[in-house]
């Protein structure tokens, strides 16, 4: 697969399949601002922080300032406004540096809540007409970076949608575009398959000592994950082991080689299927693989997951027919069908993947519709997964 789709070409050579308008708080003070400017201006894309970082945390900072910064130079995001109280930790500069569109709010300079909310308010105003008035371009699908995730896992997960997305990601990465998986501890019990993929033996080694030491990690903490896995949900749904379950989430992945492994929120530096470090929590990598700069992200779900990003469109593929009917106002696409043998696994590949280009394109997806606009931090130890 070649080709093209519109899409909004950005000064810095990335893509965008969105044009969005972002107001992104830089700590917990800021909360406040955004939501006031959210409800003078509904058309604005923004998320609120769960904590507040901390820059000299040198534990919790790295991966937290890469989401922000991940999301401030988003290539959805035409304009972004970055709100603090006093300080913006050089995130602002680190933007700018990438050429991309970001104005500085500061709180203190401002004179305080009320103030800020006006100025910024109207200033949205303006950047959402600018931003309105943007024409769609031709654009080659092999600059799509698409993040692949699974949630509410069932034991239909791995023969119906996780194996059909596979072969979207396949399609994808022959078309020379990107495609991420994640979710770290859910490779357990299936990690020597996608470490045979890697391209060179020492990226497979990486990624199997990601792996381990995910799990020695959790040891150390009383965490027993392949006794504790699967959660009751999953077990709920049919699966039985954490092997199963993690041969089922490998299968996102498709076929393709494994061409890099990433730290959380980083930026893949090459094409291909590419390994983003992330714990299993949905909204943490949903958010993690946006920051990484994932434009689009397909979720699949047995237990039905209803969620979404405020900057990045999510598609929704279910894996049974019982949980498509039951939220049709959260899914977009049955692969349940391939169980009642209405599909294939072939053809619901490339069913995901005309929905993605459609989506590229500027079609809505359920989510959008929604307003469904999760968005978490990762306060992970990095420095006990070493990449």
């Amino acid at each position: 697969m070649t080709g093209s789709f519109p899409g909004y070409a950005r000064p810095t050579g990335r893509v965008g399949v969105r044009n969005h308008v972002l107001v992104l708080p830089l700590d917990l003070v800021a909360n406040s601002v955004v939501r006031q400017v959210k409800r003078r201006v509904p058309g604005v894309a923004t998320v609120e922080l769960p904590f507040q970082p901390d820059p000299a945390d040198p534990v919790v900072w790295p991966p937290v300032s890469r989401t922000l910064l991940g999301y401030l130079t988003h290539p959805n995001v035409a304009r972004a406004f970055a709100v603090f109280a006093t300080d913006d930790h050089g995130l602002v500069a680190a933007a700018r540096a990438q050429g991309c569109p970001v104005e500085a709010v500061s709180m203190a300079q401002l004179g305080g809540l009320a103030r800020t909310v006006e100025v910024l308010a109207l200033q949205a105003e303006r950047a959402l007409g600018e931003a309105a008035a943007a024409p769609r371009q031709p654009v080659p699908v092999a600059e799509l970076v698409v993040g692949l995730e699974c949630g509410g896992s069932d034991g239909f997960s791995g023969l119906t949608a996780n194996p059909a997305l596979g072969v979207a990601s396949d399609l994808l990465v022959a078309a020379g575009a990107t495609t991420i998986l994640a979710e770290t501890t859910e490779c357990i019990g299936a990690e020597h398959l996608l470490a045979r993929r890697a391209t060179t033996p020492e990226l497979g080694e990486r990624f199997l000592r990601l792996v381990h030491a995910a799990e020695a990690e959790a040891m150390t903490l009383g965490v027993d994950i392949r006794g504790a896995q699967p959660s009751l949900g999953n077990i709920a749904g049919g699966l039985t082991t954490i092997e199963e379950k993690s041969l089922g989430c490998v299968h996102k992945g498709g076929h393709a080689p494994l061409t890099e492994v990433v730290a959380f929120a980083q930026r893949p530096a090459q094409r291909g299927l590419v390994f983003m470090d992330t714990p299993g929590h949905d909204i943490e990598q949903l958010t993690g693989m946006v920051a990484g700069g994932a434009q689009l992200v397909v979720f699949t779900t047995g237990r039905g997951t209803p969620t979404g990003s405020a900057i990045a469109p999510v598609v929704k593929v279910a894996t049974n027919g019982r949980t498509f009917r039951k939220m049709q106002a959260n899914m977009d696409l049955d692969a349940g069908r391939i169980l009642t043998g209405e599909a294939s696994l072939e053809s619901m590949g490339h069913e995901i993947l005309e929905k993605l280009l459609a989506v590229a394109a500027g079609e809505p997806t359920r989510s959008e519709v929604m307003e469904e606009s999760e968005f978490a931090l990762f306060r992970g130890h990095e420095g006990a997964w070493p990449l």
